[in-house]
């Protein structure tokens, strides 16, 4: 039984391991590929985008989080080599209605032979969206990048503090659970006698 209680903590505590992710809260971290939030692929063209905010923190690089207010670095990489020929802006807008909000930054559409758009623009707290586009078309019909200053996302905490907490109680319920068993008691009583 006692073999059987350590399998089964044993695999509670696998499982809480493999759900709390420490890198979470991290910025835009090591992710690659498919699995990068700040990768988009519209059709046959890619597109990377970039924040970075080195007043703050100096190699810290975000996608649709950023951390704080003020200026901010704003970078697109142009991974699709027919984009680097084509004029290609950006326009930051205040707020999730696209371009009936306030424009904070327009980039008007250049070519960019290096593969990179940059900009630079003073965000302050609240929600953002990034539209890219060629003097022809949006680039990004849907998604946009939605930019996010400052602001707590509940998600992440949820999954950084409340999952791991779950964890734990049900170890010590689990504990709970055992030390109260019958079989328990019974084998301590015929180890006391």
């Amino acid at each position: 039984m006692i073999r059987q209680v350590i399998q089964a903590g044993s695999m509670l505590l696998i499982l809480v391991a493999a759900l709390y992710s420490p890198d979470v809260a991290a910025a835009h971290g090591t992710a690659s590929g498919e699995d990068d939030p700040c990768l988009r692929r519209v059709g046959e063209r890619v597109v990377h985008f970039n924040a970075y905010q080195p007043q703050y923190e100096l190699k810290g690089q975000y996608c649709t989080d950023i951390p704080q207010e003020g200026d901010t670095f704003l970078v697109v990489d142009l991974v699709d080599p027919a984009l680097r020929t084509e004029p290609v802006g950006m326009r930051i807008v205040k707020g999730t209605n696209g371009a009936e909000g306030e424009i904070v930054a327009d980039i008007r559409p250049s070519t960019h032979q290096d593969g990179v758009l940059r900009g630079e623009v003073k965000l302050d707290e609240g929600l953002y969206t990034v539209i890219l586009a060629t003097e022809k078309q949006n680039l990004m019909k849907r998604p946009q990048y939605l930019l996010r200053v400052h602001m707590t996302d509940y998600q992440k905490l949820a999954r950084t503090v409340i999952i791991p907490l779950l964890g734990v109680l049900l170890v010590a319920w689990l504990g709970y659970k055992l030390v109260r068993s019958k079989w328990l008691r019974n084998r301590w009583a015929v180890l006391r006698s």
